[in-house]
């Protein structure tokens, strides 16, 4: 295997024996060949220009099931590549003339005849540096902009531009381009990202209301209890609607806590709250749960032994020997009855902590208190806004933005979204004339709240620049969603943008010098310098 997609690659160089997420050399290298498959689709249906629904789906949950920590199943996996052969040969009896590349030209039988083909599919098989680097980060981006497309086509919304563009990205990297062209590809993934992030918070606020302040309970009940992690709002209201009633409760997890902003899931009496904290921790505190886990999409974690016969998977999301949800048929639910009978014989969660936190500032929140915040910032009490959006992560060095927040001078407001806020929602930052300094918008697709924000006060101030706002920006990055959301704030012309805790592996020098001298982007250092550099 050869994998360096996301931050906590091996050495920050790649993951060459097992991922250090935890899939094996072979889950490894069948997520390449997936993409693979992905490409020759992709340069099978640009050729054909006819594409169907069922092709466009297709390869948005093809994508998505290869974003760090969504699928360890070899079997799926395959079973997802014979799909896609499928599809793809069915495309190709459209086309007069050959498609002109062996991406799309192979067929496997046995899981061994897989392995081996998927060997020979991975990223190496582009040698020239440069060019691997700017084919995998649009690649990536385009990962994000899937999984974020998935989200918005579960609640019916869909944009088959989106798609066209998946499309036209996943064919080029298997042409020869110029990198002038390759890069142009790289910004378009930008300016495709923010309209699958507006997408999704479009489907998401119509469905279930405009996400409220809210003082969200960390404590646990008497009850037993369902824990729902990941990001899928629709499984979410589906968990509710079958639990009610039934004497289980309804905790969330992880990125799966901005759902108690949501009016929506407000009138459930059995939604408790949210229980633990980041993803990576999840091997600790689902121990002390004692109910079953339903792991909705990405951010699974290999499962201990200990649990592991508690944990259910459903979408995208599957691991070897783990209960897995089927998909709810046309116009139909999930059956989560299982899961829900599962809960019934267990014991109520262990406290792990007491008290709330306070979330809801996407972006109809804040603007509807955007007099109280202009003001703050005229009269003086706000300086600086700093966006902390984006991923967590295991590695120590992530503890700089625990120390970062705790340190900002008291006239600044951290705007986040992503599990990057569980560094620092539990700290005791205080509030700025009612304003409370940490302002969360909600799951990392919710950064386009914060552009959102970011624009509309650019427009309150009469201000020409984006950057001339008084917001800086710190991002924390681990998977390739966080990709997505950084290619959207480079479309949107933000600059100057701080990224850590390491820079991507996949970057080649000469593609990391290009973010510098046109975009400005600069790697994490020493927390005080870091806040004088950027806070003043």
């Amino acid at each position: 295997m050869f994998c360096y997609q996301c931050q906590e690659t091996l050495k920050n160089s790649g993951c060459t024996v097992n991922g250090v997420c935890g899939k094996k050399n072979d889950t490894a290298n069948l997520q390449d060949l997936l993409i693979y498959t992905v490409k020759g689709i992709s340069l099978a249906a640009e050729k054909n220009g006819d594409v169907s629904a069922e092709v466009r789906d297709y390869l948005i949950k093809a994508l998505f099931t290869t974003v760090t920590n969504v699928s360890f199943d070899d079997d799926r996996l395959i079973e997802i590549i014979r799909e896609g052969i499928a599809i793809r040969d069915e495309l190709k009896k459209n086309i007069a003339s050959a498609i002109g590349d062996d991406s799309a030209d192979f067929s496997c039988s046995t899981k061994e005849e897989f392995i081996l083909k998927a060997e020979n599919s991975g990223v190496l098989l582009t040698e020239n540096d440069d060019v691997r680097s700017l084919r995998e980060l649009l690649v990536y981006g385009i990962k994000g902009i899937a999984a974020y497309a998935d989200h918005a086509a579960v609640l019916g919304y869909r944009d088959d531009s989106i798609t066209d563009f998946i499309i036209e990205g996943m064919a080029s990297t298997r042409k020869d381009l110029p990198l002038d062209d390759m890069i142009s590809l790289v910004m378009k993934t930008g300016e495709v990202a923010v309209k699958t992030m507006a997408l999704l918070d479009r489907a998401n606020t119509e469905t279930y209301g405009n996400p409220e302040i809210t003082e969200v309970n960390i404590g646990v009940g008497k009850n037993p209890g369902i824990l729902i992690s990941g990001h899928d709002l629709k499984d979410m209201e589906e968990l509710l609607k079958q639990t009610e009633g039934t004497g289980v409760d309804v905790y969330t997890h992880g990125e799966m806590l901005p759902a108690n902003y949501y009016p929506a899931f407000k009138e459930y009496s059995h939604f408790i709250g949210n229980y633990g904290n980041s993803w990576w921790l999840q091997d600790r505190e689902f121990e002390s749960f004692n109910g079953p886990i339903l792991m909705t999409t990405n951010c699974l974690v290999p499962p201990k032994e200990s649990y592991k016969g508690r944990v259910f998977t459903t979408g995208n999301t599957a691991y070897p020997g783990v209960a897995h949800i089927p998909d709810r048929e046309e116009g139909g639910e999930k059956d989560f009855s299982a899961v829900i009978e599962a809960a019934r014989k267990c014991s109520p969660p262990d406290e792990l902590e007491k008290g709330s936190i306070v979330g809801g500032f996407a972006h109809a929140q804040v603007l509807a208190l955007a007099d109280k915040v202009v003001d703050a910032v005229k009269g003086g009490a706000i300086r600086k806004f700093v966006v902390m959006a984006g991923c967590d992560g295991r590695q120590k060095g992530r503890n700089y933005y625990t120390e970062f927040a705790e340190k900002l001078p008291h006239d600044t407001i951290i705007l986040t979204a992503g599990c990057a806020k569980y560094r620092y929602n539990k700290l005791n930052l205080g509030d700025i004339g009612g304003i409370p300094r940490v302002l969360d918008a909600g799951q990392c697709n919710d950064s386009y709240s914060l552009a959102v924000i970011a624009m509309k006060l650019q427009e309150v101030f009469g201000l020409g620049n984006i950057n001339d706002l008084p917001i800086v920006y710190n991002i924390a990055w681990y998977e390739q969603k966080a990709v997505t959301v950084l290619l959207a704030l480079l479309y949107l012309g933000v600059k100057n943008i701080h990224l850590g805790p390491t820079l991507p592996a996949f970057l080649s020098p000469t593609v990391v010098n290009v973010l510098v001298e046109k975009f400005g982007i600069a790697g994490i250092g020493e927390v005080d310098e870091d806040i004088k550099s950027l806070v003043g």
